[in-house]
């Protein structure tokens, strides 16, 4: 919080330092002249005088005052014409005022010309550096005075937010959401020490100013920045309501990665590709989340068709004798095989069947069953095409070499352990491979990895 308030801090003790009135309340001179020399709201003549008299009177004065470079006026009808040289356009528009205050004149026509030399803006650069060390001098005990407000209204903000974060501390879980509250106590009472700074310095209008326009300021960037602040709610929303944790398998948007961290402005999901994916929190909101790791197990399902002149009920034996025997598939709840419809030229099965998600890959179980299954059923005469219409009348099952299928599976079935296996070695162990990839990834550099507003998993590593 202190490196927050270190910029408002030094733009406010600036702008009092330009903005605050000198000790003599009075307005400073003129540059190069003094407050002597100021024009005055009118200047008298004699009201008999005519055109001369005006132009003597104001030419005299240009003279007396060394400012000007070979000064002449001249009056026709009250028409005031001055030409002559100078070195700052304020002594051209102190001449003009001059003229213009004369008793007498109708208008002006100011001709004089302003020498821009190296030298002269020099100088002026350097008249004007004086004027403002004069000034500062003049209104140091009010910068003084700022800086011993601003300080000690400082402290008491840290002091209320570090209040209010203890407060809040047990009862709001979410890091972002107790930092939007800290906050929303903290500043406000750094803006009333602004406002009483501003007072005491006498720019009432500008303490008001400050107050009214913070709101106005704040509805102005919520328009412009709408998807910004958005993704900021979004984002209080997700950590406060918490629909998943770090390394939680998640789809949402379309996407289905393991959750990396959710940051102010987005969540990050790694992919099974080993892919990052930053989804805007205002997307995440908005979408349907489905958690695959929010409970320790899972169902899946696959579909398989038989031959119409097989027996369905003996293959749905098969099946489900192949599902009891693999040690992947739960007991409970019991694994279903049901038909699922009566196609063009198939039964179609459909598979029901849970595992434990923390330990199992879905992708490698349904490959391993799918083989046993078909494996299972070929041995056990069911066709899965409509070519056992021939086995049901006793003649060979054959593929499309020519082969009888059913001898072949029988020849297998006491010959290969490893076809009735429940893993070949290029489906590996079955087990889900989250951690690897997420120590694979942990090599390579996470977007946002720093900030992270989700609460650890307390539970180790749940899988796909």
């Amino acid at each position: 919080m202190a490196s927050r308030a270190v910029s408002p801090l030094a733009g406010l003790l600036i702008l009092f330092a330009v903005c605050a009135p000198p000790a003599s309340a009075q307005t400073p001179p003129p540059p190069g002249g003094s407050e002597d020399n100021a024009v005055s709201k009118s200047v008298e003549v004699d009201p008999t005088a005519g055109d001369r008299a005006i132009a003597n009177r104001i030419e005299r004065i240009l003279q007396s005052t060394n400012w000007f470079d070979g000064p002449k006026v001249a009056v026709r009808d009250g028409v005031v014409f001055i030409d002559g040289k100078t070195q700052t356009q304020e002594h051209r528009r102190w001449a003009g005022t001059l003229a213009q205050n004369t008793q007498g004149t109708v208008a002006v026509v100011n001709r004089i010309a302003v020498e821009a030399d190296v030298g002269s803006t020099f100088g002026r650069a350097g008249d004007e550096f004086v004027r403002l060390y004069r000034q500062a001098e003049q209104a140091w005990p009010w910068i003084l005075l700022a800086v011993v407000i601003i300080l000690v209204t400082w402290l008491v903000a840290r002091l209320v937010g570090f209040l209010a974060n203890r407060f809040v501390a047990r009862r709001v879980t979410s890091s972002l959401l107790r930092a939007v509250i800290v906050q929303a106590f903290s500043i406000p009472v750094f803006l009333l020490g602004v406002y009483f700074v501003l007072q005491v310095a006498g720019l009432t209008r500008l303490a008001i100013t400050v107050l009214g326009g913070t709101g106005l300021f704040g509805i102005i960037v919520g328009f412009a920045f709408r998807e910004i602040a958005e993704n900021f709610l979004a984002s209080i929303l997700l950590s406060v309501r918490n629909p998943f944790s770090t390394g939680d398998l998640i789809e949402v948007a379309g996407n289905t990665g393991i959750v990396q961290n959710l940051n102010a402005r987005s969540t990050v999901l790694l992919t099974l590709a080993g892919n990052y994916v930053q989804i805007p929190n205002a997307i995440v909101f908005k979408s349907t989340i489905t958690n695959y790791s929010s409970t320790p197990s899972r169902r899946a399902t696959f579909a398989i068709g038989i031959s119409y002149a097989a027996s369905t009920s003996k293959a749905q034996t098969l099946i489900a004798e192949v599902l009891a025997q693999h040690p992947a598939v739960l007991r409970t709840p019991e694994p279903l095989v049901l038909v699922e419809e009566l196609g063009a030229t198939t039964i179609n099965l459909r598979v029901y069947y849970w595992f434990a998600s923390a330990t199992y890959s879905p992708a490698k179980i349904n490959s391993a069953l799918l083989r046993l299954v078909k494996d299972a059923l070929l041995s056990g005469g069911i066709a899965l095409t409509e070519s056992a219409a021939a086995a049901a009348k006793g003649e060979p099952v054959v593929d499309a070499d020519g082969d009888d299928v059913r001898s072949r599976h029988a020849v297998g079935k006491s010959a290969a352990d490893e076809e009735r296996s429940p893993s070949t070695p290029a489906e590996g162990d079955l087990r889900n491979e989250t951690s690897e990839i997420c120590e694979r990834s942990s090599q390579g550099r996470p977007p946002e990895a720093e900030e992270n507003l989700l609460k650890p998993q307390a539970a180790p590593q749940r899988g796909i």
